[in-house]
Formats: structure tokens, C-alpha cells, sequence
């Protein structure tokens, strides 16, 4: 299918729709219209393993699922059953329910590097939970957070330090530095250069590349012999690492870490976790002051806790790590060859684990390009694929990667007409996607 021939005039009025009652479209600012081509957003009506169909009746193989939540396919049977279970059985109590013990037990059996888990909703919660309990542990007023990643936090004392600062007070955010990725000796410097004041270390543990040898033990020696907390932010290596996270692979014990994304299969649930004398100081078990650690109405509400539980379980049970990294092995590898076959092989570049894989678009001079990714975008949406990164789910089959490297191929014989005339505009159909976090609109 050429890009002309795709309209999507249904997804173009709910579009306008979203925008005129919500702000920016979209409830998250990563899946709003502004990241895909003009007029081609496809507004979703509903999805099967790894394929999803948009209101205009197209059906695209999709990736990224959910915010790289829904890594066992849509609507997975194992996952769907579970919650079923609970619906008819009530879904909130005035009490802990019995599904809040066994959802812990799993949790625990399934990371056991962590001593406690408390549950929460979303990936924000957890991470400033964390932040908040290193203050109160360490009596210091700073966060340390790797300026590499992109994201830990929709509150103030992260959000501060990005592009969309807007509302935070500079005091907020001037008690928030930075170290970066893999560069031990920087992260020294920042320590002794705030000597006493920095309570907590926190990053994803990898990313788009493997840490450094001896890296994360390297940061665990400067936590401990510095007096802080080191937290590994594991919202996407959760699961898609190891069944244990990256903690698991890479044998390196954080005191807090924080899970989500995989962890419900598109269910609202994520989780901070860690050491026993930390995590009680936000239970009653404790002679210090309380922290208030996670205090959510619906933390523990039963179907999601059974979703996760079910999660877990179908992780351990079928292997779906070991499947990710051979899907996105696959993917990865039929995506450079038709690039490299299409002369455009120093252009679109697959970055990172096999079951967290990115790509980079670059212009004629080999620099990031919002236009070319514009354009690959739109190409890929023409074959049948929504893609805004090649993050596999285990629902994809061999078929699926087949069809997505024609795409691929086809997109990237498009790009080398756009890179030979050094002007990609004609391709575009409109503006460039945007970034996701940007001062301005």
C-alpha cells in the first residue's frame, strides 16, 4: 500500500474529538498525535496478540505495545482468565484482600533479591515513593538521577529538570542533579562535591546499551561508601531482562527498585520493592518517624494484582524472556539487512536489547532527524506497521517479523530517494513528529 492510498478519516474526526476534551489528545503525552505523521494517527479500536485494528477498519502489527507494557500480546488468554476471575468476586474492600498476600508471594518468589514489595498504579508513584523513603532514611535533602535516561517521574522533583518545567519552583528542582551513564568517576565527583547532601542514586540499570563492566557494582560501592541509596528504576527491564529484572541478570542487589510497564499486561500495576529495614520505615513496624511511603485507593485492586500474578506466572511457565530476545533477534537482524540492501544501512540504526529494540533516523549528514523519522513512519503505517520503536511482544510469530522487514525494505527504498535529494519534504504529507517532552507546543 502507498501512503496515499492510506486514509484514516474516521481517526482523523476522534482525533479532533480527543483535542477538544482532553488536553494534548491523549492521556500520555508519548501517545499523542503529535508523534505520528499529519493525519495519519490512527486511533485504535481494539487489539488480538500483536496485532491491532484502528477505526478506519486498517489492522497494523504493532510494536511498543502499550508503552512497552503489553509484552504478551493483547487480550492474552492466561492474563484475561485470571482477571475474569476476580470481576464477579468484587474488585476493592475496606480491608486487604486475600489477593494483595499471594500477589506479594509472587512478586517476592518471582525477584528475590527484594525483601518487601508494596504495589501502586503507575511507574510515578513508585519511583517518587522511593525518592521520598531515601530522604527519610538518610535525613538528606538531594536526589542523584542519570541524566542518560529519558524518563523516572510525572512529579515535580523530576519533571523540573526537563524541557516542560512549567508550574515547579526552581527550589523544587535545584534539589534534583544529575550524573551520568557508565562514568564511575563523575558520579565520585558529584558525591564529594555535595558531600552529605545526596540521599538517593537512581537510573535504569541498562538501556540501550549493556553497562560497562563492572559499572553497576562500581555504583553500588560509591552508594554504600557514600551513605546512599542506590534504586535501580526497572520499569522496562522488568521482566523483558530477566524474569528477575536486571537485578537478576546482572547480579547486582539495588536497596529499592521500582517495576511496571510488563508487569500487567497493560494493567494498571507497578511495584516498589527493596530491602526490609528500608520498606518498613513506611509500615508500622518501626519505632522512627512514618513515612508515607504508597497510600493509593487502588493500589491493590484485586484484578490487576491477578494480572500480574498471571504475568509472572506465564513468564516463568512458557519462557517468554528467552522468546522476546529471539523475536527481537530476528527483527533486528532482517531490519539492518533490507537497510543495508536499500543503501540506507548507516541511516535507520536498531539500537539496544533484543527485547527493548529502538531505532534512530538519520538525516543525509548522519544526525537525528525528526523529518526522516517522520517519513519512516509514515511508509511503515502505509505496510501495515505501527511502530514508533521495534519493541517486540511474545504474540508477534515469524509471519509478523517477515511482513515487518517488507515493510521495512519498502520504507527504506522511499529514504534513499529522500537522502539522493537531500530533502525529505516531499514524503512527509504535512509537519514532522515532534519530540515527546518539549518546552513549547
Amino acid at each position: 500500500m502507498d501512503t496515499e492510498e492510506l486514509q484514516l478519516p474516521r481517526s482523523r474526526q476522534a482525533n479532533e474529538r480527543l483535542h477538544a476534551m482532553i488536553p494534548g489528545g491523549a492521556h500520555t503525552y508519548a501517545k499523542g498525535d503529535d508523534q505520528y505523521p499529519e493525519n495519519l494517527a490512527p486511533v485504535i479500536s481494539h487489539g488480538r496478540g500483536a496485532h491491532v485494528w484502528d477505526i478506519d477498519g486498517n489492522r497494523y502489527i504493532e510494536y511498543g505495545s502499550g508503552l512497552r507494557s503489553v509484552s504478551l500480546g493483547h487480550a492474552h488468554p492466561r492474563v484475561t482468565e485470571a482477571v475474569r476471575r476476580e470481576l464477579d468476586r468484587g474488585s476493592n474492600f475496606v480491608r486487604p484482600s486475600i489477593v494483595e498476600v499471594e500477589a506479594a508471594e509472587r512478586f517476592l518468589a518471582t525477584v528475590p533479591t527484594a525483601e518487601m514489595v508494596k504495589f501502586a498504579k503507575n511507574g510515578s508513584d513508585a519511583t517518587t515513593a522511593a525518592v521520598r523513603l531515601a530522604r527519610a532514611v538518610t535525613g538528606r535533602p538531594r536526589a542523584a538521577v542519570c541524566a542518560d535516561h529519558p524518563f523516572f517521574s510525572v512529579d515535580d522533583w523530576f519533571i523540573g529538570t526537563t524541557p516542560m518545567s512549567a508550574g515547579i519552583p526552581a527550589a523544587t528542582t535545584d534539589l534534583t542533579v544529575s550524573f551520568p551513564y557508565g562514568d564511575l568517576a563523575a558520579t565520585e565527583e558529584l558525591l564529594a562535591r555535595h558531600q552529605n547532601e545526596v540521599a538517593c542514586l537512581i537510573l535504569e540499570p541498562a538501556t540501550h546499551t549493556e553497562p560497562p563492566p563492572g559499572y553497576l557494582a562500581g555504583l553500588r560501592d560509591l552508594a554504600d561508601r557514600h551513605g546512599c541509596v542506590l534504586i535501580f528504576d526497572e520499569m522496562i527491564t522488568g521482566l523483558r531482562w530477566s524474569e528477575a529484572g536486571a537485578q537478576g541478570l546482572y547480579g547486582v542487589v539495588p536497596d529499592l527498585s521500582t517495576f511496571g510497564k510488563a508487569l500487567g499486561n497493560g494493567f494498571a500495576v507497578s511495584a516498589l520493592a527493596g530491602r526490609r529495614d528500608l520498606m518498613e520505615r513506611g509500615g508500622l513496624r518501626h519505632s522512627g518517624d512514618r513515612v508515607f511511603l504508597l497510600s493509593t485507593t487502588h493500589g491493590a485492586e484485586t484484578h490487576s494484582l491477578a494480572a500480574a500474578m498471571a504475568v509472572q506466572t506465564t513468564y516463568a511457565e512458557e519462557g517468554v524472556t528467552a522468546r522476546l530476545h529471539a523475536l527481537g533477534e530476528r527483527l533486528a537482524a532482517g531490519v539492518r539487512d533490507a537497510a543495508a540492501s536499500m543503501g540506507v544501512g548507516d541511516h535507520i540504526l536498531v539500537r539496544g536489547r533484543a527485547s527493548n529494540l529502538v531505532y534512530a533516523t538519520l538525516d543525509e549528514n548522519r544526525q537525528p532527524s525528526q523529518r526522516y523519522r517522520t517519513l519512516f513512519l509514515r511508509q511503515l503505517l502505509a505496510g501495515g506497521v505501527l511502530a514508533p520503536s521495534f519493541v517486540v511482544s511474545s504474540a508477534l510469530d515469524d509471519a509478523d517479523i517477515d511482513r515487518t522487514v517488507a515493510a521495512v525494505a519498502q520504507a527504506c527504498a522511499v529514504y534513499r530517494k529522500a537522502l539522493d535529494a537531500a530533502d525529505p519534504t516531499p514524503w512527509l504529507g504535512g509537519r514532522p513528529v515532534k519530540p515527546v517532552v518539549r518546552r513549547l507546543a
